[in-house]
């Protein structure tokens, strides 16, 4: 039933398309000589109509079928491929719907078909000038129906672009949005994928690995460190279970570099968890190991008198 409702008001539309076009002669109600007035308006509301029911129909039967891929699942790979094939296709076949009634209205005026004949002879110069004219459009609705057969983006995909991180929201025929993490959205055109590099955190998989740098003194205990970042990710769900490992990566004259690489079910909560760790372990070293803290050694030979002299320097400046 709510899927019928949309296609009442065109089914009414048909009706008095109908009765404009092949009944009103019939019926005495005005002037012979405007029959022909009602005729066109007939012929303008019925393609008006149908095209209308065809565009109801294809909403209709995407909407239907795509209520069994549920995007907001965890494993939603499929859905996402699914929804961003169909909701471009769907803009690809309204927009030929269009073009089609658009083109049957103007035929029933003699002088737009006759127009559009000398116009059709002349389609080879016409076609050059608007290629040149409109290459950027094209190329972009090209790029668009690439997108729906290659999807090197879907739609809920985590993208980083322009050094921007955020979801992909919509996808049209020309241009993309992305829902930022602070809210904004940022508007890019379908060519941008085709042209410029980008990371997308879940073209095969929404699962992905999350990493905490901590920077310590050398004094620091490693496997103390270890134990901490386990019990830490058994403690909170945001955890998948799959990835726990410490490891020093760098050794520098100020201290070492330690990661922390954790693994979490999706982006978003990759984020959390990386927060909590790195908070957690930082007040594990403070609480249990402050001299292992990053510090600035100064080594001092002699008595100390050139330092001294130094600083007296810079005091009488």
């Amino acid at each position: 039933m709510k899927h019928f409702k949309r296609f009442i008001l065109p089914i009414l539309l048909l009706a008095v398309s109908i009765f404009l076009k092949y009944f009103i002669e019939k019926y005495d109600f005005t002037y012979e000589a405007s029959y022909p007035i009602f005729d066109i308006i007939g012929s303008i509301l019925m393609i008006t109509s149908i095209a209308w029911i065809l565009i109801s129909s294809l909403r209709t039967v995407k909407r239907i079928f795509l209520e069994n891929f549920d995007t907001s699942q965890e494993n939603n790979l499929r859905s996402r491929k699914l929804h961003t094939q169909f909701n471009i296709l769907e803009s690809v076949f309204i927009a030929i719907i269009v073009v089609i009634a658009i083109g049957a209205i103007l035929m029933l005026f003699d002088d737009v078909r006759k127009l559009g004949l000398s116009l059709f002879a002349s389609a080879g110069v016409a076609g050059i000038i608007v290629g040149f004219a409109a290459q950027k459009f094209i190329g972009a609705v090209i790029a668009g129906l690439q997108i729906a057969i290659t999807q090197p983006i879907r739609l809920d995909d985590v993208v980083i672009i322009e050094g921007e991180w955020g979801r992909i929201e919509e996808i049209t025929l020309t241009y993309v949005v992305v829902h930022i993490w602070d809210k904004r959205r940022l508007i890019v055109p379908t060519t941008y994928f085709f042209e410029k590099p980008f990371q997308n955190w879940t073209r095969t998989t929404a699962e992905i690995l999350g990493t905490v740098f901590i920077y310590t003194d050398y004094k620091v205990s490693f496997e103390a460190l270890r134990e901490e970042l386990t019990r830490l990710l058994e403690s909170t769900p945001l955890w998948d279970k799959k990835v726990n490992v410490l490891q020093v990566t760098d050794a520098k004259p100020n201290g070492v570099e330690v990661r922390a690489l954790m693994s979490a079910r999706d982006s978003s909560t990759a984020w959390d968890l990386r927060v909590f760790v790195r908070e957690k372990l930082i007040e594990f070293l403070q609480k249990n190991y402050p001299e292992s803290l990053p510090k600035t050694r100064i080594l001092i030979e002699g008595d100390g008198s050139a330092l001294k002299f130094e600083k007296e320097k810079i005091s009488n400046k």
